[in-house]
């Protein structure tokens, strides 16, 4: 079966070397990188490799300075932010959200809710804070097909809710909650409210605005976008009350023996030396992704994702809702026959390159009983007849 889609894959992928080898369904774990991006982390180790301007006022520090601006700029843009002070880099989504957790001043007594199927970086850090400051923790349970069962979140806030944090779209099985309708119900708690956008923002319309949420975070590695440089989305009067994670160097004003001032949000978050190539490459990456249309990569891979569930649904053990629809890029399965890391051994040999295990949902496979499953990610650069021939491997492993 062969879809037309919104997007020029095949011009696409001729900025994607790594796909004239193998067939990449890794995406919802690391994107691949275009061109543009390359060579704008290539550009600043040539042209200006230097520290930005709250250490250095010369010519170069003044480049970067400028090309940092425009990616902050870009960001702001694409989540539609009030304000680019509301646009903080961190390493990783994880470490937004660590900043988050540690730096809210979240007292003994205070409680957070999450969902069920939380990715690690949304789950350990609220698990250390009961261990460390006795906050209470609470997951709201979702249903057999990944949804969030709203009764059971009406039911657990109250006045003793300080915090909601939940994954906006999981990595897990590709479902998305109804984040505007729980930010509403958060927010009349008095509570709260933090998405990790990681599965959603570059694949998905995420207006910060229209969904009215106090948080949120993502990783441009996830987006096209170089590695070690995520995004702490905050409403500016909670990120000027938020406490950073780290102190030190370009996070501060000035100091005396006893006492420090540090710099104003976004800075205050952004200790010590940065990634700075990776940042004078997150407008290329924003650019690229603005330029294809969100809406498109988004109706790109629920394509795909049809074409994989029609063809295997009588096959394999889909995670998540049946319907495609409802998974977004996400096609997570797992067999009786197989175990999921001889799944991945075996497609590997074929030059088919997907994720075996727990994806870092323990928690959420643990209680299960189960080893893990195998996890096709699509994205924009993956084609119909990448799908069709995974088709053919797994059905003939079998038959």
């Amino acid at each position: 079966m062969i879809m037309s889609s919104g997007l020029d894959v095949e011009n696409i992928r001729e900025d994607f070397p790594v796909v004239d080898e193998y067939i990449y369904f890794d995406s919802a774990c690391l994107s691949l990188k275009p061109h543009s991006v390359r060579k704008a982390v290539d550009r600043y180790y040539s042209e200006f490799p230097v520290c930005e301007g709250k250490r250095s006022a010369h010519t170069l520090s003044t480049r970067l300075t400028k090309e940092i601006k425009k990616g902050r700029r870009s960001v702001k843009e694409l989540l539609n932010a009030s304000e680019v002070d509301e646009i903080a880099y961190t390493k990783n989504t994880t470490e937004a959200i660590n900043t988050v957790a540690r730096g809210m001043g979240l007292e003994k007594g205070d409680k957070v809710l999450t969902t069920d199927k939380e990715h690690n970086s949304n789950l350990v850090p609220w698990l250390k804070m009961k261990e460390s400051v006795g906050i209470e923790y609470e997951q709201v349970r979702t249903d057999g097909e990944g949804s969030l069962d709203m009764d059971d979140l009406k039911d657990k806030l109250g006045e003793d809710v300080a915090m909601v944090s939940m994954v906006h779209t999981s990595n897990l099985d590709g479902t998305t909650i109804p984040a505007s309708d729980i930010a509403d119900m958060v927010h009349e708690n008095d509570a709260c409210f933090m998405l990790d956008g990681a599965q959603s923002v570059p694949h998905k319309p995420v207006d910060v605005e229209d969904i009215d949420v106090d948080f949120l975070a993502f990783s441009l590695h996830k987006m096209l976008g170089p590695t070690g440089v995520g995004v702490l989305y905050g409403k500016k009067r909670f990120m000027e009350e938020l406490e950073p994670l780290i102190y030190g160097g370009g996070g501060v004003k000035s100091t005396k023996y006893d006492e420090v001032t540090l710099q104003d949000t976004p800075s205050k978050f952004e200790a010590g030396l940065q990634n700075f190539a990776g940042l004078a490459a997150v407008k290329p990456a924003v650019d690229y992704v603005q330029d294809l249309g969100i809406e498109n990569i988004e109706e790109h891979e629920i394509k795909l994702n049809r074409i994989a569930t029609e063809e295997l649904e009588d096959l394999v053990s889909i995670v998540g809702p049946q319907e495609p629809e409802k998974r977004s890029g996400i096609f997570n399965f797992h067999l009786d026959q197989l175990g999921c890391h001889e799944m991945t051994l075996l497609m590997d040999e074929r030059n088919i390159l997907m994720r075996g295990g727990m994806q870092c949902v323990h928690s959420w496979y643990s209680y299960r009983g189960l080893e893990g499953g195998n996890r096709v990610s699509f994205y924009l650069y993956n084609t119909e007849k990448e799908v069709m021939r995974f088709v053919e491997v797994l059905k003939d492993l079998f038959h």
